[in-house]
């Protein structure tokens, strides 16, 4: 039994550290990624084949040891690395860039779902409204008085005159110009901060769901949905939004590289493991045959 309990922690490196390696793959494959976090797989020991239970000491005798053999190691996370990556400079004004904590919150006008994301490459499409590169209509506070959370969309001109520039500032306004030398505040972005953000789940294209599982900060009626004064940029702990700018992915190359190479001599290594126990088997069968 000692030796196929040998050949399963060997299979069972091989599986865990296969996911490492995966995780790591992933996280250079996104060096340059938009808004991408980085992820760490964690590791643990697996349950251990009790031989002798430990037993407290009593009148007439001390304390016995406990005598345990792991079967060796399994994948018990893979936690997201959410600090902020570096902001680049791109003079595009629907870049925006989040300087401090916060997720951007955008919807799917087809089906109604929401996500998250810290990724700002946003555009003005042909109907006016603020979307991804997918079409997911970002989310703000809009109206006449900015009450409403809604899609963010560009306003109105004044009767006569014509738009001729929009700007986004720190705190998400956007604010329209028109030929009139008149301005208007028409929209301002939200952001959703969370208390534990390494619960929500990847969906690809830089977009997070699960944010009810997260716990959004400040959302109202209970779910996570936003609110027009508390999601605020620069208000309640969130950071502030820098126009022209994008977030860049916050992967170390160094300490990827670094890992690749303690990952692959552990999948190494267990491979080595599995090798050896297949050996001494095959010398158990052979001194069985002579």
């Amino acid at each position: 039994m000692s030796l196929i309990g040998t050949m399963g922690s060997g299979v069972s490196a091989l599986r865990t550290f296969m996911k490492g390696l995966e995780v790591i793959g992933d996280n250079i494959a996104n060096v340059n990624t938009t808004g991408y976090k980085a992820s760490e797989a964690k590791y643990a020991d697996s349950f251990s084949n009790i031989l002798q239970r430990s037993s407290p000491s009593n009148s007439n005798a001390g304390n016995t040891s406990a005598i345990g053999v792991g079967t060796g190691v399994q994948l018990t996370g893979i936690n997201t690395n959410f600090n902020q990556g570096s902001l680049a400079s791109t003079g595009k004004v629907t870049d925006l860039g989040i300087s401090g904590n916060g997720f951007f919150h955008v919807k799917n006008p087809i089906d109604g779902t929401e996500y998250a994301t810290r990724a700002g490459d946003f555009r003005w499409d042909d109907q006016g409204y603020l979307v991804t590169a997918q079409g997911f209509r970002v989310q703000g506070a809009t109206g006449s008085s900015l009450g409403t959370v809604d899609d963010i969309k560009l306003g109105t001109p004044p009767t006569g005159a014509q738009r001729q520039s929009v700007s986004i500032d720190k705190l998400g306004n956007v604010i329209e110009f028109y030929s009139d030398g008149t301005s208007a505040t028409t929209n301002q972005l939200l952001l959703q901060n969370f208390t534990d953000p390494t619960a929500l789940v990847r969906e690809g294209n830089n977009l997070y769901s699960g944010l009810l599982a997260a716990g959004p900060v400040g959302a109202a009626s209970g779910g996570f949905a936003l609110d027009a004064t508390k999601n605020t940029p620069g208000a309640n702990g969130l950071g502030s939004i820098q126009s022209g700018t994008l977030e860049l992915s916050n992967v170390d190359l160094t300490d990827q590289f670094a890992n690749l190479i303690t990952t692959q001599r552990s999948f190494q290594a267990g491979s080595r493991l599995v090798t050896v126990s297949d050996t001494v088997l095959e010398d158990i069968v052979n001194l069985k045959r002579s």
